[in-house]
């Protein structure tokens, strides 16, 4: 990879690492559906200008069927989700469960007959859940298991999001996805956000939400259009092993979170486990997800 592939790399590492910190101060006193409704809003307006200008946004809504479906399962529900979730967990915790993202994505392809599962694999599988379970059951209140399932349903929309590109939308721009996604996001938190607006916010909530939409979302996805095209996609997803780390120590270090045995002893776990089970195989039995060399908002 050039000198300007890792940067790029590097910039996206910690740009996608950072929006369990911010969504975790933003919720502190907004509703988690304002907070995804400035998100969408404010990103989509950043990257409309963008994608009008390459063409992109055309072929995106004509495809409009799975662009609704991948709007709901990627971005909807998820950020939803993942923001309730946050007024009960700490960022580092949902950042770390986010990571089995990959693992899913493998299940959910096996299943349907698109992938199989080879001994690295199997073993992949069993690591990462074992890691999961080690922060789960080390770490986790009997209280807090609703949110650990918000996060749980958050990491399936981010898995399946990808593969609905894959399979329904690999011919259209990527920009054009990512951008019709936001307005069509925007336009279904709307109707509600009026209804939990807050009377007044702070400057780091709001600030929260604004680099949230302007640097997580806007710069991240332009940045990652860039590395696909220097580095290719495979190279590009391998950002999704470093976000938890970012995660884990912006939370540690900025918000004062506690490094807890089950982070230690899962953490770990959850990324090798996440390494082996989608990698290849020495003789090539398994090949990579399809959602891998797609579109993740795994943020």
């Amino acid at each position: 990879m050039t000198q300007r592939g890792w940067i790029l790399f590097l910039a996206l590492s910690v740009i996608w690492g950072v929006p369990y910190l911010l969504i975790r101060i933003a919720v502190a006193e907004i509703d988690p559906l304002v907070v995804a409704f400035g998100r969408t809003t404010i990103g989509a307006l950043l990257l409309l200008p963008v994608a009008l200008r390459a063409s992109a946004l055309a072929p995106a809504f004509r495809n409009w069927k799975p662009l609704l479906a991948f709007t709901l399962v990627e971005i909807n529900g998820p950020w939803l989700l993942l923001g309730h979730a946050e007024t009960r967990l700490t960022s580092s915790t949902a950042g770390l469960l986010i990571a089995i993202v990959p693992l899913i994505a493998a299940v959910i392809l096996t299943r349907l007959g698109h992938d199989r599962f080879g001994t690295r694999r199997l073993l992949g599988l069993g690591l990462g859940f074992a890691g999961v379970a080690a922060l789960v059951g080390l770490d986790i209140h009997l209280d807090d298991l609703p949110a650990v399932g918000a996060v749980v349903l958050t990491s399936i929309g981010y898995a399946i999001g990808p593969i609905i590109i894959d399979r329904k939308l690999g011919g259209v721009p990527p920009l054009g996805v990512v951008t019709a996604s936001l307005v069509l996001a925007s336009l279904l938190y709307a109707p509600f956000a009026p209804f939990l607006w807050p009377h007044e916010v702070s400057l780091a909530a709001g600030g929260s939400v604004v680099a949230l939409a302007v640097f997580c979302t806007a710069t991240a996805f332009l940045l990652f259009f860039a590395l696909i095209a220097e580095a290719g996609p495979g190279r590009a997803t391998v950002i999704t092993y470093i976000n938890p780390a970012v995660a884990l120590l912006l939370g540690v270090i900025v918000l004062h979170e506690p490094l807890t045995a089950g982070m230690a002893i899962g953490f770990p776990l959850v990324i090798l486990g996440s390494i082996l089970g989608t990698s290849k195989s020495a003789k090539g039995e398994d090949r990579a997800p399809p959602g891998a060399e797609g579109i993740s908002a795994t943020e």
